[in-house]
């Protein structure tokens, strides 16, 4: 029988490994709840005289700054992650502002991903993996699809960012993969919105709010479903031979 000196240096790593991931929880619903009139296009538009002189006097401070606070946005789920974007493009432009997004983004999904995957992720995993059933199943498939199912996740409008860093970290997703197809599978929603950011100017200038439903437009869209019918082809061209054998 173990003593409990035994014990406790048993539970206390594991109980050490999930403080990141239950730390970005607290924080997101604190965050959530504190920042909402900061983190908002409103405060954006009442600040963006500052914003744009603060990045003439300190341009590689501004980018640094800018991408440690959009990661922080992101990797503490807070909200705001829209007007970041936006906000990359008005003051950085469609290029590089694109990119200073895209690795911001990652850096922060890299983050929540790997909290949730050293706190949870693998034991999770390997309790699926011995109860077995329908979640096995699906564990199973994601893993025998995992680039197109990693691809798709980021490219559909309709899966959340956040449900999309979780599932990777709980299914067991190579951290590798992740970053990969994280980086490259967001650049085209990023590359809209960062575009719409850049032409902030006119519309602060005419006191209006950007028009986000570009997204949903037929000529924007369809790319976009293009490219996540391309990721998917993969897994239709397994099921096919499976049936065909």
């Amino acid at each position: 029988m173990p003593s409990k000196a035994n014990a406790t240096e048993i539970t206390k790593p594991g109980i050490r490994g999930k403080l990141p991931f239950l730390a970005i929880i607290a924080v997101a619903l604190i965050g959530g709840y504190l920042l909402r009139d900061y983190l908002s296009f409103d405060a954006l538009a009442d600040n963006r005289e500052d914003l744009v002189a603060f990045r003439d006097a300190n341009y590689a401070i501004a980018v640094l700054t800018f991408v440690l606070i959009y990661a922080a946005i992101v990797g503490f789920s807070l909200p705001g992650a829209t007007i970041a974007t936006l906000t990359g493009g008005f003051l950085f432009g469609t290029f590089p502002g694109v990119f200073y997004n895209v690795a911001a983004a990652t850096m922060g999904a890299v983050a929540i991903f790997t909290a949730a995957r050293s706190g949870f992720g693998a034991k999770f995993s390997e309790k699926i993996e011995r109860k077995g059933g329908a979640v096995a199943k699906l564990q199973v498939g994601l893993q025998e699809n995992e680039w197109s199912m990693l691809f798709l996740m980021r490219l559909v409008p309709v899966v959340p960012f956040f449900i999309a860093n979780l599932v990777p970290a709980f299914v067991g997703t190579r951290p590798s993969r992740f970053v990969i197809s994280t980086f490259l599978g967001i650049m085209p929603g990023a590359l809209v919105f960062t575009s719409v950011g850049a032409g902030l100017g006119e519309v602060f200038a005419q006191g209006e709010a950007p028009d986000l439903s570009i997204i949903f437009a037929p000529h924007v869209l369809g790319p976009i479903l293009g490219l996540a019918a391309l990721s998917a082809l993969p897994i239709l061209v397994k099921l096919l031979r499976k049936k065909a054998n």
